[in-house]
C-alpha cells in the first residue's frame, strides 16, 4: 500500500512542487497552504476554490494528519492545558497562555524527553519519538480553533528538547512564519534548550532571529551536571561560547532560565557565582521558583530567598526578571508537563 503525502508539514514551496507532480498549476500549492496554515482547515471538501477533480486526486494521494484534543484543564489564573493525541496514538501536552494584549502557546517538540533534568516531569517519560513538523504546527491550529483566539507568540518550552529535533523545529518555524499562513515571525518565537552546543551553532549558522532560552539552573559545572546531566558532555564554558556565537549571528541577547530550588541552588553564594558567570554576557536572566513534579522531591524557593537572590544579581547590574509561575494548579507550569498517569490528573 502506497503511503500518502502529509500536507500540514509542507512548506508553500513544497506544496507547489507537489501540485506540479500531480500535473496541476503550481499556484494551487499556495491556495492549499493558505487553507491549511492560515485557516487551520483539515477538510479538503471545505477548500471551496479547489476543483473537485483536484480534491479527489488529493484524497487518494495525500492526507492531513489528525491531531485531536482529547482533554483540557483550566487553571485558576486563566492558563489552559491541552492533551492532544497524534495519528499513532501517542500523546503530548500544550499550554495556552492568555496575556493582556496577546496570546502565547507553549508547544511540544517530542513525545517525552531523553535528557532527564532533575526538576522536569517530562524526562521521567523517556523519549518515545520526535514530533513531525506538521504535528508541531498542528498544535497551533488545534488550539487556535478550540479557543477562538489567534496565537501571536510561540515558545518551544513544552515536552521534549527542541534542538534534539532540530530539523522538524526549523521547518515548523519556516511554516509558521509564512505571511500566507500564521505569519508568526521568528522574533516572536522562543526556543528553549538544555544546552546542545552543535545545534545552537547550527541555529547561529542559519542566522535565526528566535529568542534562545538556555535552561541554566546552576552557576557552576558541578551543580549543573547534577541538575542538568547534559552538562557533563557540554560544560558551561563551552555552552557560553556557543551562546555568544548565536548572539553575534543574531544580535539577540540570550535568555537564561534559572529555577530556584530550595536548599539546592538558591544561596547567596550561588547568586554571586551566577553574577560572575554572566556579568559581562549579553544576557537576560529569568528567575522563577521551581515547580513541584509528580514523584519528585523538588521544592521551589520561598519569596524571601527569591528576593535575596535577585537583589544580589541586581547589585551586579545584571538584567533580571522574576517570572511568575502560571498553571501550577493544573500541572501546566515549567517542568510539569507529562502524559504519564493521565487518569490521575483532574
Amino acid at each position: 500500500m502506497e503511503l500518502k503525502t502529509e500536507l500540514r508539514g509542507m512548506t508553500k514551496k513544497e506544496l507547489s512542487s507537489l501540485m506540479e507532480n500531480l500535473e496541476e498549476p503550481n499556484y494551487r500549492g499556495s491556495q492549499i497552504f493558505n487553507w491549511i496554515q492560515a485557516h487551520c482547515e483539515d477538510d479538503l471538501d471545505k477548500m471551496h476554490n479547489l476543483p473537485k477533480k483536484l480534491k479527489e486526486k488529493m484524497a487518494r494521494q495525500t492526507l492531513i494528519a489528525p491531531l485531536q484534543i482529547i482533554r483540557e484543564w483550566k487553571g485558576n489564573d486563566g492558563t489552559r492545558k491541552f492533551l492532544l493525541e497524534l495519528f499513532d496514538g501517542e500523546k503530548i501536552e500544550s499550554v495556552f497562555l492568555k496575556h493582556r494584549d496577546h496570546n502565547t502557546l507553549c508547544v511540544s517538540s517530542q513525545v517525552g524527553c531523553s535528557f532527564q533534568c532533575k526538576f522536569c516531569a517530562t524526562g521521567k517519560m523517556g523519549l518515545k519519538r520526535n514530533l513531525l513538523p506538521g504535528e508541531i504546527v498542528g498544535q497551533i491550529h488545534a488550539i487556535s480553533k478550540i479557543t477562538g483566539c489567534s496565537i501571536r507568540n510561540v515558545v518551544f518550552m513544552g515536552m521534549g528538547e527542541p534542538l534534539a529535533n532540530l530539523e522538524a523545529v526549523v521547518k515548523s518555524i519556516e511554516i509558521l512564519g509564512d505571511p500566507e499562513g500564521q505569519n508568526i515571525g521568528q522574533r516572536r518565537i522562543t526556543i528553549s534548550t538544555c544546552g546542545l552546543i552543535p545545534e545552537i551553532n547550527k541555529l547561529a549558522a542559519l542566522e535565526f532571529q528566535c529568542v534562545l532560552a538556555i535552561s541554566l539552573h546552576a552557576p557552576n559545572d558541578d551543580l549543573r551536571s547534577k541538575l542538568v546531566p547534559i552538562n557533563r558532555k557540554y560544560p558551561l564554558e563551552e555552552l557560553l561560547k556557543a551562546c555568544l556565537n548565536y548572539f553575534n549571528a543574531s544580535g539577540r541577547r540570550i535568555s537564561f532560565e534559572y529555577a530556584l530550588i530550595e536548599g539546592i541552588n538558591d544561596s547567596p553564594e550561588h547568586a554571586k557565582q551566577l553574577g560572575a558567570l554572566l556579568g559581562r554576557f549579553p544576557a537576560h536572566i529569568n528567575i522563577l521558583p521551581a515547580n513541584p513534579i509528580s514523584g519528585g522531591n523538588i521544592k521551589g524557593s520561598g519569596e524571601e530567598k527569591i528576593k535575596r537572590f535577585v537583589g544580589i544579581l541586581e547589585a551586579n547590574r545584571l538584567p533580571v526578571s522574576v517570572r511568575k509561575s502560571r498553571g501550577q494548579d493544573i500541572e501546566a507550569a515549567c517542568g510539569q508537563l507529562s502524559t504519564l498517569e493521565e487518569e490521575d490528573k483532574e
